[in-house]
């Protein structure tokens, strides 16, 4: 066989056991609910904070 041949009889037929393929649950680890904390910092503060870290990112590239 060459280059990108292929046995056309692998190729009929292909068929699998359901029992052995495990579906995805994509909904498995959805949360519902709330969540709240609570910072003395200020939120100029923390954009400030966030700015620098982008800062610091792009001057890793």
């Amino acid at each position: 066989m060459g280059f990108g041949s292929y046995d056309e009889s692998e190729q009929k037929e292909q068929t699998t056991d359901e029992e052995e393929v495990d579906a995805v649950n994509v909904h498995e680890n959805d949360h519902h609910g709330e969540m709240s904390f609570e910072s003395d910092v200020s939120t100029d503060e923390l954009v400030d904070q966030l700015g620098s870290m982008k800062d610091d990112d792009d001057s890793e590239e």
